[in-house]
């Protein structure tokens, strides 16, 4: 399975993997997934670092490449597709970065791993839904 994972997700799994449900987990595990990230999401990652709602014991850049090296991903590009079809989503969601996720799972065809109840049921998007799991 090509799974496209949301931002939280990704910090979840690498900070937090309790809060992940255990089919998320176990899809992430899997052998067969790939596993895919936003360039989006670690620009929001690295907002959250800077601004103290994520916190880290090294700098934001060198916590993100660090994670990249544990636990790599595919990086899923920001194509010119992407941005027309992520104004062309029939949802009323106004995140940019989330309208981007959803967009670039649908027109690459990959599963969008989240916890974002907004994102699921958009028409065209695939949803892996993380629900059930322990929140903090």
């Amino acid at each position: 399975m090509n799974l496209l994972l949301d931002t939280h997700i990704w910090l979840w799994s690498m900070l937090e993997p309790e809060r992940l449900s255990a089919p998320v987990a176990a899809a992430l595990a899997a052998e067969t997934s790939r596993r895919w990230l936003s360039p989006l999401s670690v620009w929001e990652a690295l907002l959250l670092i800077e601004r103290k709602r994520l916190k880290v014991d090294v700098e934001a850049h060198d916590w993100v490449r660090q994670a990249l090296a544990v636990a790599p991903v595919e990086e899923a590009p920001v194509t010119t597709e992407v941005a027309l079809a992520s104004r062309a989503l029939a949802t009323k969601h106004q995140d940019p970065v989330d309208r981007f996720l959803a967009a670039t799972a649908q027109v690459f065809e990959l599963t969008l791993v989240t916890a974002d109840r907004e994102l699921f049921g958009i028409s065209g998007v695939r949803v892996l839904k993380n629900t059930g799991a322990r929140r903090r």
